[in-house]
């Protein structure tokens, strides 16, 4: 079956967002921003402690009109669908299927935002979207430089809008991020780059 014409193809195949203290309000916001058929799956790791059991999905799922659900080992990714890391677990991407790993802390954390990103150029080149938001530290840094230079696509959220700036300026002093944007628009810039409307790159 043919695309109808108005149904744009994805110009990438994944979106991989990190995110540390501050995130979970960063990532309640982007999320609900995405439009209700954003076509590719969006991998998220955000820094928890990992005595607790997560609730993140469930709270991205009462305001992102997205599927949202915490990642399985050996879970095939499908589009329209927001995976969470389990806490203490890497997350990473082989053969289009999520992995879970326990082995050591990068970073002093697990899950680790540069794994995840790591794992997406490697899988995914230049078809990968690499997001950082409010965060403390210096995670997602290596991971963006990674997605940079497999030619992907690299967003931060401007430290000004961080409630902490330390790993939106870590990843920008790598000098391998394209768009530096407030926190209100980076869910509407991810929904262009991944189904641009005609004309937009006129």
């Amino acid at each position: 079956m043919t695309a109808r014409r108005h149904d744009p193809v994805p110009q990438f195949d994944v979106v991989a967002i990190g995110a540390s203290a501050g995130g979970v309000e960063a990532l309640h916001a982007v999320a609900a921003a995405l439009p209700a058929d954003f076509p590719v799956p969006i991998l998220i790791v955000q820094h928890m402690d990992p005595r607790h059991k997560s609730l993140l999905a469930g709270l991205l799922g009462r305001r992102c009109r997205l599927r949202v659900k915490q990642a399985a080992n050996d879970e095939e990714m499908r589009g329209g669908t927001i995976y969470i890391a389990q806490p203490d677990m890497h997350l990473i991407v082989r053969a289009g299927r999520l992995v879970l790993t326990d082995t050591k802390q990068v970073h002093f954390s697990r899950p680790s935002i540069d794994l995840l990103l790591q794992s997406v150029a490697d899988t995914y080149g230049d078809r990968a979207i690499g997001v950082i938001l409010s965060g403390s530290g210096v995670d997602g840094a290596d991971g963006i430089r990674a997605i940079k230079a497999k030619g992907g696509t690299t967003l931060v959220q401007d430290p000004a809008s961080a409630a902490h700036a330390g790993m939106p300026q870590a990843a920008r002093a790598t000098n391998c991020v394209d768009f530096t944007l407030p926190l209100e628009e980076i869910g509407l810039a991810l929904a262009s780059l991944v189904t641009p409307t005609p004309g937009d790159d006129a």
